[in-house]
C-alpha cells in the first residue's frame, strides 16, 4: 500500500469489514466505510461512514470519489442456510455490486481494488470424500462452484482478472473460509456454523440437549463434550455421519464445551 492512499472499505458494517476497518486506522490510513448499515456491535472507526446501496451505480459512483484503493467486501451473503435459500437474490445483488463497482473504480481512477471470494467457488468433487487433500489456488477448475453463490464468485474474480488485463486496473483476489471471531453475527439465519454452534452451547441450559446439523462438515466427525475447568473429557460416541441434525446431551455435572472434529482418517 501506498503511505498516503486514501482507502474505501466496502461491508464495512460487517463483521470482516469492520475489523478490517479497524485495522487500517491503526495502521495510520484515512478509509471511508460504506454499508448499508451501521456496525452492529461496535462504533465504526472510519473517518467518514456513508450508507449506501451498492447495487446502485449512483451510489458506487460516490464511494469511490477521491479513493486511492478499494476493499470491496460488500455482499449479500449468510451461513450455508441462507446462501441455499437465498440463490437468485444472492448472484442478483452480489454481480451488481462487483459489476458496478469495478467500473466505478476505473472510472475514478482507483489504483488498486481487492476483491472478497470465498471457498464455495471450489468444486464439489474435490471435496466430496474423507480422502480429500487440502485445496490450492490452481484447484477452481475445472469449474464445478457451489450452486448460486459459488458461481457468482467465481465470475467476479473473473470480472476482477478481465479489468487488469482490458484497463490495467491492478486487482487482488482473496478467498475466505468459513471466517467467525468477536463482533461476528451469532443467530438470525446468517450466521457461520461455527458461530451457530457457540450461540446453541451458550444458550441451552444446563444438562439439557443441543440440536447440530452435521450436514456442514465436509466428511464424517467425532463429538466430545471438554470440561476446560477439570480437564477431562467425556466422549458423546464414535464416528458420526456428515447427514442430517444430530441432537447431544452433555454429560450431567460439569462446565462442558462440546467439540466436533474430523472422525479417525477423515481430513
Amino acid at each position: 500500500m501506498t503511505e498516503k492512499a486514501r482507502v474505501l472499505v466496502t461491508g464495512a458494517g460487517g463483521f470482516i469489514g469492520h475489523h478490517l476497518v479497524n485495522h487500517l486506522v491503526a495502521r495510520g490510513y484515512w478509509v471511508r466505510g460504506v454499508d448499508l448499515k451501521q456496525p452492529e456491535y461496535e462504533r465504526t472507526r472510519a473517518h467518514e461512514f456513508e450508507q449506501l446501496d451498492l447495487r446502485r451505480w449512483p451510489d458506487c459512483l460516490q464511494a469511490v470519489r477521491g479513493i486511492g484503493e478499494v476493499y470491496n467486501l460488500a455482499a449479500n451473503m449468510g451461513g450455508i442456510g441462507f446462501i441455499e435459500e437465498n440463490k437468485a437474490q444472492i448472484m442478483h445483488d452480489n454481480v451488481l455490486i462487483n459489476v458496478h463497482m469495478l467500473e466505478a473504480a476505473r472510472l475514478g481512477g482507483v489504483g488498486r481494488y481487492l476483491y472478497t471470494s470465498s471457498a464455495c467457488i471450489y468444486p464439489g468433487y474435490r471435496q466430496d470424500t474423507p480422502e480429500v487433500t487440502p485445496l490450492r489456488e490452481e484447484d477452481a477448475y475445472p469449474a464445478d462452484a457451489e450452486d448460486g453463490y459459488g458461481w457468482e464468485k467465481l465470475f467476479s474474480e473473473r470480472q476482477c482478472r478481465h479489468y487488469w488485463e482490458d484497463y490495467g486496473l491492478e486487482t487482488r483476489v482473496v478467498r475466505f473460509h468459513n471466517i467467525f471471531g468477536p463482533l461476528g453475527t451469532y443467530d438470525g439465519g446468517r450466521e457461520k456454523s461455527p458461530a451457530a454452534f457457540c450461540r446453541k452451547v451458550a444458550l441451552t441450559p444446563d444438562n439439557d440437549e443441543i440440536e447440530v446439523n452435521l450436514s456442514v462438515f465436509s466428511a464424517p466427525v467425532e463429538a466430545r463434550w471438554f470440561d476446560p475447568v477439570r480437564g477431562r473429557s467425556s466422549p458423546v460416541t464414535g464416528r458420526i455421519p456428515n447427514q442430517g441434525n444430530r441432537r447431544f446431551a452433555p454429560p450431567a455435572k460439569g462446565d462442558w464445551v462440546l467439540v466436533i472434529e474430523p472422525a479417525e482418517g477423515a481430513h
